[in-house]
């Protein structure tokens, strides 16, 4: 397909401009005799989204979600990339579950799949991958997601062994000690309510511990889904030492709080736990000043029998990849193009992706872009959701800006609001 894209604002790392926009072949070009022109007047034409965090359940949890929905949940939101994480069963911790993985994106996928890998076998925390084969393998992130790697020692030489290889260690920073039977973040709504609280230390000890090693291995460490002011002053003090540490934050810790606990609803149960305003206040601010890299989803989708468990039965997370662009858009106050940063091309660059996702919009680049009204007003509708599930925390709550088009490798997968299959 030859696509000429007029009217819009074109907005990527080089600054924003008002250009018409040639596809020929799967890339950008000087010019084309188009077969579809698109008038994007009034919309932004950026490079596609990429989410390092995304719960694609497959295989083994296929009831909550599969690569196929996933992946068209993440085109609707404007992804043309999304790294698949591990907890999976079996899960990814060797390269045949991984290449599993890659060859149901190839096949179902609306958006390119990538898969992390596990940092230790089984997620169990005792053993590391065979880190090697699944470089070899094309992995570059690994991570533990849903635990913590508890030893010192062990993440220790995950960090070694990453240095030499040119991956990056991705840690979910949760001191289990300290976090045994919680439900919800340790305060005052926690103590009003009678429910067993989560410490923001149990967090922070861990980006401390991690840090700390990164500074002895020189390897890279990414931060997921920072929830406590106490942890962005520490990765901002880290980056300020010139240590090779991103962050992430997801839609919900940068726009809820612990408050809406009082529900008793397990809606908003999330691993790390909703926070207070003042540290929701902390991560806007550390996406507002560069100390936290990226927005990703951290999309947790379950089946809905599962989240009308009691809080203490049910288990923790929610569904993100659609509303992404409409949270951070309503909740930061930051310049658009500073928002989109923060969806496209930082991310990209984390994963490891930046030479086909998150490019330039200029001639050779391979044309996997985003399209999104940002004066859109909208308000989700569960039951609208392309996830096979719809456990979202954002009913009733105003989004800003809304995906029309998502263009991956010069070919539509979302055309006017709609996924193409």
């Amino acid at each position: 397909m030859n696509l000429l894209i007029t009217g819009g604002t074109v907005i990527d790392r080089t600054g924003e401009r008002q250009i018409d926009v040639h596809v020929a072949d799967g890339h950008i070009v000087e010019v084309c005799e188009p077969d579809v022109t698109i008038d994007a007047t009034g919309l932004v034409v950026c490079p596609g989204f990429v989410d390092l965090h995304t719960h694609l359940r497959e295989p083994g949890k296929e009831e909550a979600e599969t690569i196929e929905t996933g992946s068209r949940a993440a085109a609707l939101g404007g992804y043309t990339a999304i790294v698949a994480m591990p907890n999976t069963d079996p899960t990814q911790d060797c390269v045949s579950v991984v290449d599993f993985v890659r060859r149901q994106g190839v096949i179902a996928g609306l958006c390119d799949v990538h898969p992390s890998a596990s940092i230790t076998v089984g997620r169990q925390g005792t053993q590391l991958t065979p880190f090697a084969e699944l470089a070899d393998a094309g992995v570059k992130l690994f991570t533990d997601d849903g635990n913590g790697v508890q030893d010192p020692q062990l993440m220790r030489r995950a960090f070694e062994y990453a240095k030499g290889l040119g991956i990056t260690m991705a840690q979910h920073c949760e001191v289990e000690a300290l976090t045994g039977g919680a439900v919800m973040h340790e305060g005052d709504c926690c103590s009003h309510l009678g429910l067993p609280g989560w410490p923001a230390l149990a967090e922070e000890l861990m980006v401390h511990r991690d840090i700390e090693l990164v500074r002895l291995t020189g390897a890279p460490a990414h931060f997921l889904h920072l929830s406590t002011a106490k942890s962005v002053e520490l990765v901002r003090a880290a980056k300020a030492d010139g240590l090779p540490v991103t962050a992430e934050a997801t839609p919900h810790h940068l726009s809820l709080t612990d408050e809406l606990l009082r529900s008793y609803s397990a809606i908003y149960k999330v691993n790390p736990p909703l926070r207070t305003m003042d540290d929701v206040e902390a991560v806007r601010g550390g996406l507002a000043d560069g100390t936290i890299d990226a927005i990703a989803t951290d999309h947790a989708p379950h089946v809905a029998e599962t989240k009308e468990r009691p809080l203490d039965q049910a288990p923790p997370g929610m569904v993100g990849l659609e509303t992404a662009l409409g949270v951070a858009v309503a909740h930061l106050d930051m310049p658009l193009a500073d928002i989109v940063a923060t969806l496209s091309w930082k991310p990209a660059a984390i994963a490891g992706l930046e030479e086909t996702h998150g490019c330039d919009i200029a001639p050779g680049s391979p044309a996997n872009l985003a399209i999104f009204d940002p004066e859109a007003r909208w308000e989700v509708v569960p039951a609208m959701l392309a996830s096979k599930s719809n456990n979202t925390p954002f009913v009733g709550v105003p989004l800003a800006g809304k995906v029309v088009h998502t263009i991956l490798n010069g070919q539509f997968t979302v055309r006017d609001g709609q996924a193409q299959r």
